[in-house]
């Protein structure tokens, strides 16, 4: 088994600390959720097709009618993916929205007798149980009543959009064979074409961006969240072990948890932590014994996974 590369490592923890930001700066962003996600794949696809240029990449090769049709549906799902979870964010803490989305890994988990044709075993299906106690705990049912109608709108946006992702990550996993940066950048696009009539029929409003800092805050999301944190993040792939690129992949939750408490002052109750412990916990333990036994052509299973 190979060791991990320093730089390697770096690079892969250096990206899901941009994954998990991202929910900050979509709060400071006066654009529509359908119109921010757009954008962001089209910037991403253009600043990944540059650097494909650049290290002189082969991006477009031949991949067939069945597998094309595969990259622009999980493409298309990872846009409306994106729109909810930008909702989420708009209706519910950052640190909400993200507890929600990772319950993408249990779904996954429960779609896999009827998709992977595999038995879910005694420990597969723990780790379900407990990521849905876990979500029970960050709903706030429990201590503190029904959550309130934004709260509630914003946790249904964010179960919706892992809906999506889990959909993005089971469609990823029967893409194999194709070469990385084409498989991103034409999902990246079809993200950005699927969102295309929302924009014409709600025309958004660009006054927001008379400041220079509104300006650049769009643009961060665009080139730096989505184009070069995908780079850095298959930059890393090369050189790190499987079960390590899986285990750091929870640092983008993690960071949203803490950026969203140190920077958008949002509360942290006791027992939305202990919530927060036990899904990104049964996650972690659903995937750790999967993932260390998957080949290293495996590797790309959550290519796109990220928010």
């Amino acid at each position: 088994m190979q060791k991990n590369n320093a730089a390697s490592l770096w690079m892969l923890t250096l990206s899901m600390v941009i994954f998990g930001s991202i929910g900050v700066f979509r709060r400071a962003i006066p654009l529509t959720s359908a119109a921010l996600a757009c954008f962001r794949g089209a910037a991403g696809a253009l600043f990944l097709l540059a650097a494909a240029v650049i290290q002189r990449k082969k991006v477009f090769r031949p991949a067939g009618g069945k597998i094309t049709a595969l990259l622009l549906l999980s493409g298309a799902l990872m846009g409306l993916n994106w729109l909810l979870l930008f909702e989420a964010y708009r209706y519910t803490t950052v640190a909400t929205a993200t507890l929600c989305y990772y319950m993408a890994p249990t779904m996954v988990i429960l779609l896999s007798p009827a998709v992977f044709k595999v038995k879910i075993g005694w420990q597969k299906g723990l780790c379900a149980a407990v990521s849905v106690a876990g979500m029970v705990l960050v709903s706030g049912v429990i201590g503190g009543g029904a959550p309130r109608s934004a709260d509630g709108i914003g946790m249904l946006f964010g179960l919706g959009a892992a809906m999506l992702y889990a959909a993005v990550i089971v469609l990823n996993k029967k893409l194999s064979g194709v070469e990385t940066y084409q498989k991103t950048i034409l999902q990246l696009l079809a993200a950005a074409v699927v969102l295309l009539p929302s924009l014409l029929i709600e025309k958004p409003s660009l006054s927001g961006f008379q400041t220079t800092g509104a300006v650049l805050l769009l643009l961060t999301v665009g080139l730096v969240h989505t184009g070069a944190a995908y780079a850095l993040y298959f930059g890393s792939m090369d050189g790190l072990q499987v079960q390590t690129v899986a285990l750091f992949s929870y640092l983008d939750p993690v960071t949203a948890l803490i950026l969203s408490a140190l920077v958008l002052k949002e509360p942290v109750t006791l027992l939305s932590l202990s919530g927060a412990v036990l899904i990104l916990g049964a996650a972690v333990a659903g995937e750790w014994p999967a993932k260390q036994a998957a080949p290293e052509t495996e590797r790309s299973g959550h290519e796109l996974s990220q928010p």
